[in-house]
């Protein structure tokens, strides 16, 4: 019998997620938590085989629950199940040590294989979420932004204009633009609202 904790703040996803498990009569439901605080606690009293991890919920995201469950309890293998597949979203929780990544609109049969996957130390993981992770390793590592270049990006993702970032860093709104432009050419982007989503995704800013 594979053991499951269930973590997900709304009840309704953790008792359809229950339901959809245990019609398996391999695995059993061990406990459910509804945050990433309680999430750790129950992982070091139920020492369940399997935990099913959202990312975004109140009291701390799940990479932190993350991280702080495998430090103590090395034994659990985490599967993400979230609507989220942003690049950032999905490096972090692997990077994090999670041993798969799904989606919460994948199907019953295909959620009940892949806790018996991640159980026998197999990773499992979304074919999008696959796609996306090979894409962004066979892509040409990014150049790197300066620490000046860093500090423009991160007003202008606070909405600020050229002139005014200029003011907040004491230099001339022509060498705002020319960082800019800098970063442009490095993110391989045209626009400032690109420039600002391509480094989130990357964990840049």
């Amino acid at each position: 019998m594979i053991r499951v904790l269930i973590v997900d703040d709304h009840p309704v996803v953790r008792e359809g997620l229950r339901g959809m498990l245990e019609a398996d009569p391999g695995i059993g439901v061990a406990g459910e938590a509804g945050s990433g605080e309680e999430s750790v606690a129950m992982a070091r009293e139920l020492d369940p085989d399997v935990i099913l991890m959202d990312l975004r919920m109140p009291g701390g995201d799940g990479v932190a629950a993350i991280e702080r469950i495998l430090a103590g309890e090395p034994r659990s293998r985490v599967i993400v199940l979230t609507t989220y597949e942003t690049d950032q979203d999905i490096v972090r929780a692997v990077e994090a040590g999670a041993a798969g990544y799904l989606l919460k609109d994948t199907a019953r049969a295909d959620l009940v294989a892949a806790v018996f996957a991640a159980a026998r130390g197999e990773t499992v993981l979304s074919p999008s979420v696959a796609t996306r992770l090979v894409t962004r390793m066979r892509a040409p590592a990014a150049e790197s932004l300066s620490r000046r270049e860093t500090e423009v990006l991160a007003l202008v993702a606070r909405g600020l204009t050229n002139a005014e970032i200029g003011r907040s860093l004491f230099i001339s709104e022509a060498t705002v633009k020319t960082h800019l432009l800098r970063v442009f050419g490095k993110l391989g982007v045209s626009d400032r609202t690109a420039a600002v989503t391509t480094a989130l995704a990357r964990g840049l800013l």
